[in-house]
């Protein structure tokens, strides 16, 4: 490390991800001695407050990167596709939020508190896991960990955040809309979002699995380094701003009590345990924004298998889900050195 800080990127800073990868930079205190705020043509010239300061947001261009030793990149996956590679050219490692780069066998998939060792095996680039994923796993590690995971099913409720900030102003709209007894606008959404729920999050596949579910499928696999465990999942939108909660049921090789994988889950980390149902307490997206933990609760015995377990777990997609999940990444790479000195 240089002797106050690393130069750092983001890549997509006035999106809802980039600008929250900004703001837990600082929360963390990452230690950035230069912050470069980089987006599309229409966004250059904007402002982004980091450590005090109003830095101008430049346009994203392949120069951009030279003397960089970071970039976050939350830009979407064309973009990362197109200049991810070319950060890396420069000497930068990328941490990229987008799909772009998830199944390559050759980039990592890394959640921190789940597979940390994989960082070490990048060649310049790293891939964040999709939200909805990256909690689930984390949840599901030390049970993997104490009793190898057999198969998965996981139906999720994914805030509307998800899709990103038009989203957000959509189901505004739609709620103030309905309640004015107005005709209720809608641009992002195939239906309407205020007060429904649409089990459709990513394009349908000729399997009649959606993209997202595909992802949860394939990533979870990649993330444990055990393509054995069978994975099915359903994910759905709600009206939740912020927050994705997920109802989880996992079938084990062997054989773990409520009571044992309680007990393991109070020690993850990353994990906290919300579980008293007979005193109504239990994980909910309204508690879990703005938070970087998973929320664990409802754990309860699977009825309908052998050794089986069903829990309930919650966090927030934009933080946890997406930019606190990269700056972990970073952490990392700056503990074990493996940032480069351009």
């Amino acid at each position: 490390m240089a002797e106050k800080g690393y130069r750092v990127a983001v890549v997509g800073a006035t999106g809802a991800v980039g600008t929250m990868m900004i703001k837990v930079l600082e929360e963390r205190r990452f230690p950035v001695v230069s912050l470069k705020a980089l987006a599309s043509a229409r966004s250059a010239g904007k402002k982004v407050s980091f450590q005090d300061k109003m830095i101008t947001v430049e346009e994203l261009t392949e120069r951009s990167f030279d003397g960089v030793q970071l970039a976050l990149f939350s830009a979407g996956a064309g973009v990362s596709r197109r200049f991810a590679p070319l950060a890396a050219q420069a000497g930068c490692v990328v941490v990229d939020n987008s799909s772009a780069f998830r199944m390559d066998p050759e980039v990592p998939l890394v959640v921190p508190e789940v597979n940390p060792h994989a960082v070490r095996t990048h060649k310049g680039i790293i891939a964040n896991p999709n939200c909805s994923t990256i909690q689930m796993v984390v949840a599901l590690k030390p049970i993997q960990d104490a009793a190898k995971i057999k198969r998965i099913v996981v139906t999720t409720f994914q805030a509307v955040s998800g899709t990103g900030q038009k989203a957000v102003f959509e189901l505004e709209a739609q709620v103030q809309a309905i309640v004015q007894a107005r005709p209720v606008p809608r641009a992002v959404y195939p239906h309407q979002i205020a007060f429904n729920c649409l089990p459709h999050i990513g394009a349908f596949l000729d399997t009649g699995y959606t993209e997202e579910e595909m992802k949860m499928v394939n990533e979870t696999r990649k993330i444990f380094e055990d393509p054995t465990i069978q994975v099915c999942a359903t994910t759905v939108r709600v009206p939740v701003y912020y927050g994705h909660s997920e109802s989880v049921a996992v079938e084990t090789h062997r054989p773990l009590s409520v009571e044992e994988a309680r007990a393991l889950l109070r020690k993850a980390e990353g994990v906290v345990v919300v579980d008293e149902p007979s005193l109504n307490r239990y994980p909910m997206p309204m508690d879990a924004a703005g938070r970087d933990e998973t929320f664990v609760g409802r754990i309860r015995k699977d009825i309908s298998v052998e050794y089986g377990l069903v829990m309930w777990v919650v966090a927030d997609n934009i933080r946890k889900g997406a930019a606190t999940n990269a700056v972990q990444i970073a952490e990392i790479l700056m503990r074990e050195d493996l940032l480069r000195v351009p």
